[in-house]
């Protein structure tokens, strides 16, 4: 059962939902636009959390700063980067050796700039990377890229789109598409549950 905890970001304390089911291995799963409603409690965050969850990860969602009860104010990603890091010196500090990072759409952005200036994650999965929305021409290299979801209809992160970007990202990483899923995996949470499950 996830607990409730807190941890601090430059200064800044942050909310989190903490659940420890391996001794061993943890993943941070960031959410979407706070400016557009994202929160750790969004139900595909919560789907991902649910396939980390039976593949026996122990997890961690939080809200990046001034989202919900956590402190600070939105920092156009910027913050976000140190609030990812925040996420992962407590993971440390609980004695993971292996720690993974995931993240649907804004929190797959963050994940992607925070990966791509320094390292620290073992694993990277990104869940609808709204490259139809945001820049993400810079990125390139990300090594620790190992697979990208996105849906058949999404409008901000369309899948032809990712393809050609997955090039610069990391060429060895796995695009699955899901058919017929919009932005918000409407109806199909499930599907996106079962997908991730089988290629974690």
């Amino acid at each position: 059962m996830e607990e409730a905890c807190r941890f601090s970001a430059d200064g800044l304390m942050l909310e989190a939902l903490y659940e420890n089911r391996s001794e061993t291995r943890a993943v941070v799963i960031t959410h979407p636009h706070p400016l557009y409603g994202g929160t750790m409690h969004n139900p595909v965050v919560d789907s991902i959390r649910k396939a980390y969850h039976a593949k026996g990860y122990s997890t961690l969602r939080f809200n990046f700063r001034g989202v919900g009860k956590s402190m600070g104010e939105h920092d156009q990603g910027l913050g976000e980067i140190n609030d990812i890091f925040a996420a992962r010196d407590f993971l440390i500090n609980q004695g993971y050796t292996r720690i993974d990072l995931t993240g649907y759409s804004f929190g797959a952005w963050v994940n992607l700039m925070a990966t791509r200036s320094a390292h620290g994650f073992d694993g990277l999965v990104l869940v609808s990377p709204p490259v139809d929305f945001i820049e993400f021409e810079m990125i390139s290299n990300i090594s620790t890229l190992n697979l990208v979801i996105s849906g058949g209809r999404d409008e901000y992160a369309s899948c032809e789109h990712i393809k050609k970007q997955l090039k610069n990202w990391n060429k060895s990483a796995i695009f699955i598409e899901i058919p017929g899923a919009d932005h918000f995996y409407t109806g199909e949470l499930g599907l996106l549950q079962k997908t991730l499950e089988e290629r974690l």
